[in-house]
């Protein structure tokens, strides 16, 4: 079974950090987007409430995966993994001048602070980034949703990514940062 095939729960969600790309055949693309800059590329998989987000200069990979825990995934290149819980900072520096960082957050809400915050991201969703609704998960009137923005620079790429889970009243949040050396 692909991952991202099922409606996932947040106490299952890991960070992982690769340092190549994944096979694409792993996943249930649900959507599919590129950026592309003068230095490098980068491919974001919507996998369900998860994503995938290789960005490439070269024969160079970074892999950044939110997703449950797979015997699919391979260990081969694996950097780092951690479970997605409170808050939390990761940084890498890599030998070639590439530096890699992300800040994760899992937050529980109430449930009006969640309906409020849940509208302001579908809302700013339709004026920028990728959405992509699960109304097939749908629990009540709120629908599941992975959302991911980005601000790609010269030689840097920001990724912000937003998981709504409404049964739980949770918002799973990644800010990355994935930056290639001056060469």
């Amino acid at each position: 079974m692909e991952l991202g095939s099922v409606a996932q729960q947040v106490v299952n969600l890991n960070f992982f950090l690769f340092d190549r790309p994944l096979h694409p055949e792993l996943f249930r693309h649900y959507a599919d987007y590129r950026v592309e800059q003068g230095r490098y590329h980068a491919d974001i998989w919507i996998i369900g409430l998860s994503h995938v987000v290789t960005f490439s200069s070269g024969k160079r990979s970074l892999t950044e995966l939110v997703s449950t825990e797979s015997e699919l995934l391979p260990q081969r290149g694996l950097i780092t993994r951690f479970r997605l819980k409170g808050e939390r900072d990761h940084d890498r520096q890599c030998p070639d001048g590439w530096n890699y960082m992300v800040s994760s957050q899992v937050e529980v809400m109430n449930e009006t602070l969640y309906k409020s915050v849940h509208g302001d991201l579908a809302r700013h969703a339709q004026k920028r980034g990728w959405i992509y609704r699960f109304d097939e998960w749908a629990e009540g009137e709120l629908v599941p949703f992975t959302y991911i923005d980005h601000d790609a620079r010269n030689s840097e790429l920001h990724i912000y990514s937003y998981h709504a889970f409404p049964a739980e009243r949770t918002i799973v949040k990644t800010q990355s940062i994935f930056e290639i050396g001056s060469s």
